[in-house]
């Protein structure tokens, strides 16, 4: 869906006189993922909630950032010299090779093809981790209260198509958000039902990682596990629906979440991604020796809310035997602030759009 000049609920229309002013001001910021991309025109006085342009597109229909990026600045018929985009893979250097897309993004590139005055790339996990100090109660639910540590190391864990994941060191004054590629370390079963998933996947994969296994691409790996076990009973119905489905996890998700009678191999995927959640939390949180809090970011948290029970969580979350007594009072957190990314990626914009207006002026 795509909104531009004042039709968007809320936001105000460039008036003629002070056009000038206001897109010197206008920050583009961009979601880019594996799956969807959300795009926004803002403006720092006017804030994330009224954008004057907003689309949310789907990926895979676009051959590259370029095009993609062209196409909705073209509809909004605004002049906007700065970008401020994430992604979901590694940035190095201002580029990055997409994790679940073949696309290769390139800031420097991208700020000559379309003309910006500065393009900035981060990694969508530190993205969300600049996000972390600005969300607001109403942002979040408690899975686990814990006592919250000053200055400590916070820790973010977000599944969507892949997995991510990023911490925040104290440096005295603010929060420095670090990027990781945590989520492709090996996976390791945290209860004796799922030992035999990684030697299932293992025949099809020379890797098993938590993202193979916690995330939208691990659904339906866990679907298959559990619909290939002993004694499985497989639905017919949903068997022939998720055959012609290319991405199988929302139809899965769906049959889960159903309140009158819930697919029994769908939920219990949903489960089983549920407790390595919670066990790779924990052992995030110990690596990073995350006593500020661990959050859990993402899309597909936040759906499953119904389900998730934070006692359950919890336990999971703080079984590491010697280490269970300091685990316990790591608080977790679940962003339920559907645009939390995007507020960490405006916040960073902003922020770098600044230094480099003031970089750019006469002394």
């Amino acid at each position: 869906m795509l909104y531009h000049g004042g039709t968007h609920p809320g936001s105000q229309p460039l008036r003629e006189g002070d056009q000038a002013v206001r897109e010197s001001d206008l920050l583009l910021i961009g979601d880019i993922g594996g799956t969807k991309t959300d795009l926004l025109v803002v403006s720092e006085a006017a804030g994330l909630a009224h954008p004057l342009a907003r689309a949310r597109l789907k990926s895979a229909g676009y051959p590259d950032l370029k095009t993609l990026l062209g196409e909705f600045l073209a509809t909004t018929g605004l002049t906007v010299r700065h970008a401020c985009l994430d992604v979901a893979g590694p940035v190095i250097n201002g580029r990055a090779h997409l994790t679940n897309l073949p696309w290769e993004v390139d800031g420097a590139a991208l700020c000559a093809e379309l003309a910006f005055g500065s393009v900035d790339i981060l990694n969508d996990l530190a993205a969300i981790a600049h996000a972390i100090p600005i969300l607001q109660p109403t942002d979040v639910r408690t899975l686990n209260a814990g006592v919250e540590t000053s200055a400590a190391t916070k820790a973010v864990i977000a599944p969507g198509t892949g997995l991510g994941e990023a911490f925040l060191v104290w440096d005295g004054a603010r929060y420095l958000p670090q990027p990781s590629e945590g989520g492709h370390v090996d996976f390791a079963a945290p209860t004796p039902e799922l030992v035999g998933l990684a030697p299932y996947l293992r025949d099809r994969y020379d890797h098993v990682s938590y993202e193979l296994v916690c995330s939208g691409v691990g659904i339906p790996h866990l679907y298959d596990f559990f619909r290939d076990q002993e004694g499985a009973q497989e639905s017919p119905e949903l068997a022939a629906r998720l055959a012609a489905q290319s991405d199988r996890t929302p139809l899965i998700l769906e049959a889960a979440l159903r309140q009158n009678a819930p697919d029994a191999l769908c939920r219990a995927a949903v489960d089983a991604f549920l407790t390595i959640l919670a066990a790779e939390a924990g052992n995030l949180a110990l690596k990073v020796f995350a006593l500020g809090g661990v959050y859990i970011a993402g899309g597909i948290p936040p759906r499953l809310l119904s389900l998730i029970d934070p006692q359950r969580f919890a336990r999971t979350f703080r079984a590491k035997g010697r280490f269970a007594r300091l685990l316990a009072q790591v608080p977790v957190r679940l962003v339920v602030n559907p645009d939390a990314t995007l507020m960490g990626t405006a916040a960073y914009g902003w922020a770098r759009m600044h230094r480099a207006i003031g970089s750019s002026s006469p002394p």
